[in-house]
């Protein structure tokens, strides 16, 4: 699967913040979270690297693919995963054109696809000196 990705110098707790802040800089708040780590400790007893989703939504864009069709619920919201690596964290968004084949959603996945590079480009720049 296609994806949007980064990895930063900064360990995980620093990157979740940082990109919770990129991602309200182009329109996209956090609406769920998931620390699978944590979960499948609890649940299994395993233990894990950690591995976070954040559930990422733009309202406006969200209201403009419900219009097109409301079945388009099931894609929601974007997930944003971070996990460790080498040196830092690596960040991944679904790419939006990967989840949205239909034609009629082409030009609405391909702004935020946009929207969701230059979050990561926001997010590069500020943490590329820490």
């Amino acid at each position: 699967m296609r994806s949007i990705e980064t990895t930063v110098p900064t360990d995980l707790p620093t990157t979740e913040a940082a990109v919770r802040e990129a991602l309200g800089a182009q329109g996209f708040g956090v609406v769920s979270e998931i620390d699978v780590a944590a979960n499948l400790k609890n649940a299994l007893g395993v233990e894990r690297p950690p591995l976070k989703i954040l559930g990422a939504c733009s309202p406006v864009l969200v209201q403009q693919a419900l219009a097109l069709d409301a079945s388009v619920a099931l894609l929601l919201p974007c997930n944003v995963v971070l996990d460790p690596a080498d040196g830092g964290t690596r960040v991944r968004i679904i790419d939006p054109q990967e989840l949205m084949d239909d034609p009629r959603f082409a030009d609405l996945a391909q702004a935020a696809g946009v929207s969701l590079r230059a979050a990561l480009a926001h997010l590069d720049r500020a943490l590329a000196s820490k």
